[in-house]
């Protein structure tokens, strides 16, 4: 049984016909035949019988009717409830980003959210090959995700709101040879070391595609996915690498430099499950996760 079949058995023992209960729910009377049907079917004793034209209640359909109102009681409370959670301003709103979109995101988003009547942002980092970002959807409220220009889009079972497009330029030594350039290509920075991610990692084919258009393989001397300990590597002269134009912390040491004849740019994407949305709260964390994105950019510009 469903909560429509016990409202129609209700509906049929206060007005007394299939046809009238039609005509209040504005169905067809066989439609609710069928529904009453389907109900009969799950209760072992009669629910209705006939008095001449009329088909009324039986003593167990009139004591399954009063139990409907109870549930549609209980429900319309559980509906409530559940609009006053979704339609509350405040509460709390889990966020998880990767490293460095944590580093420039997290400052703006808890000054925004300060104050009464406002979301309560609960935040952690997550730094995860760019497969797994979609499954913390399960655990956050919103994920702060990066994947490649040129790579496939989400997966259809998360929404996606594009926060920034940002290019990922050389980082050098400001003394190295190559920072007296405007630009870079791929045949310039071919034969340095590199420091460069983990396997599995969105920036990993950026390297690969600057090997391929150089037409040599890189030499790839050190691995580490936390572009501020890169910043401070390439700052040693430890190696070039690949780092975020606008969401890493500019370096006194180190200079970055666009790159030509390969794609370097990087999506970094707010991922949620649909249903998330109907928060009030989560929807305001959103707005001002697009604001913070601005003011990056702009500030970088």
């Amino acid at each position: 049984m469903d909560e429509r079949q016990l409202r129609i058995l209700r509906e049929l023992g206060e007005l007394g016909s299939v046809t009238a209960v039609a005509e209040a729910l504005l169905v067809t009377p066989s439609a609710i035949s069928q529904q009453l049907r389907l109900l009969q079917r799950a209760i072992p004793v009669p629910l209705t019988e006939r008095q001449g034209r009329r088909l009324v209640l039986t003593d167990a359909g009139q004591a399954l009717a009063g139990a409907a109102v109870e549930v549609e009681t209980a429900l319309a409370r559980a509906r409530h409830t559940v609009e006053e959670f979704a339609g509350a301003p405040d509460g709390e709103v889990s966020v998880a980003a990767f490293h460095s979109a944590g580093a420039a995101f997290f400052p703006p988003l808890l000054r925004a959210l300060t104050g009464a009547g406002k979301p309560v942002p609960r935040l952690a980092d997550e730094d995860v090959p760019q497969e797994d970002f979609p499954r913390l959807t399960r655990e956050y409220d919103v994920v702060l995700a990066h994947r490649l220009d040129h790579a496939p889009p989400w997966p259809g079972t998360v929404a996606t709101t594009t926060l920034l497009r940002e290019p990922l330029d050389v980082a050098m030594p400001a003394g190295h040879p190559l920072a007296t350039k405007r630009r870079v290509t791929p045949r310039d920075v071919a034969d340095e070391p590199w420091i460069t991610v983990h396997e599995g990692f969105p920036v990993l084919a950026t390297i690969e595609a600057i090997a391929a258009a150089a037409g040599r393989r890189l030499h790839l001397a050190h691995r580490i996915n936390e572009f501020s300990v890169v910043a401070e590597v390439v700052a040693a002269g430890g190696g070039i690498a690949l780092m975020p134009r606008w969401t890493t912390r500019p370096h006194p040491a180190l200079v970055l430099r666009p790159l030509s004849g390969a794609q370097a740019r990087r999506h970094i994407d707010a991922l949620y499950r649909p249903e998330r949305t109907a928060r009030t709260a989560v929807r305001t964390v959103l707005t001002e996760l697009r604001r913070a994105a601005r003011s990056i950019q702009d500030s970088g510009a």
